[in-house]
């Protein structure tokens, strides 16, 4: 009798251990929704239902205000105009979720860029890591990281070679 209930218990400390809450997976409904955000951007079709209604997204910023997602739809839609064309190339995306200690949902994208400016054609690739914290299914919480630094020299570019051809007109 004595060997059964050791038996018992050992099973139910086992099982308990097993039912244990996934902190880390590579594959669950938020990354789905993190996918389908990514298809969004890339399509031009920007479905607010994904997100919670007081969502704030933080692109390159340390900023304590982030943009709303109606806010965030605008950035997109004015970036647009610089590029010919652009998107997620879908090249090794990489997707993550974890639950952290204080039981908070992230999903962590790492996902390559490439763009075409509009102006000059000159294409661009940029690795971009991106986060999205959940609650109820619903991103709250929009960060992304990147280096804009080839973006903006190019535009620079584009725009002293403007200058310079205004300069010559007027002389």
């Amino acid at each position: 009798m004595k060997k059964l209930f050791l038996l018992a218990l050992s099973v139910i400390l086992f099982t308990a251990c097993e039912q244990s809450e996934k902190r880390y997976t590579m594959q669950s409904s938020e990354i789905d929704t993190v996918k389908k955000a990514i298809d969004n951007y890339n399509n031009k079709t920007y479905d607010k239902s994904i997100y919670a209604d007081t969502s704030q997204t933080f692109f390159n910023s340390s900023s304590e205000k982030g943009m709303s997602t109606e806010e965030t739809i605008n950035y997109h839609k004015q970036n647009d105009m610089l590029f010919s064309n652009r998107s997620f190339t879908g090249e090794d995306p990489e997707y993550e979720m974890v639950v952290t200690d204080e039981g908070k949902t992230w999903v962590n994208c790492w996902l390559d860029w490439k763009g075409t400016l509009a102006e000059n054609g000159k294409v661009i690739e940029i690795p971009i890591h991106l986060t999205y914290q959940f609650v109820d299914g619903k991103i709250v919480r929009e960060v992304g990281y990147w280096d804009p630094t080839e973006v903006v020299l190019n535009l620079q570019a584009i725009e002293a070679e403007k200058n310079a051809t205004v300069e010559e007109d007027i002389e």
